[in-house]
């Protein structure tokens, strides 16, 4: 299981667009302000930790395949 997820991954479980760049967007603010992670303040880093938009959603993501 890939610890990371990008915006493709998550149309690919089933989000539009939109909610998934919106998860993607806001997952970063969270490791920025949250967890003080100054990495992630970066307009073109599309990947966050699984684990955090997991938590952002309140449901563990499946694997597609």
């Amino acid at each position: 299981m890939n610890k990371l997820i990008s915006k493709k991954d998550l149309m690919n479980l089933g989000y539009k667009e939109h909610t998934a760049s919106e998860l993607i967007k806001q997952a970063k603010a969270f490791m920025v302000y949250n967890r003080k992670v100054a990495f992630y303040n970066n307009r073109r880093l599309g990947l966050v930790p699984r684990e955090v938009v997991e938590s952002l959603i309140g449901v563990k993501l499946e694997d597609e395949e």
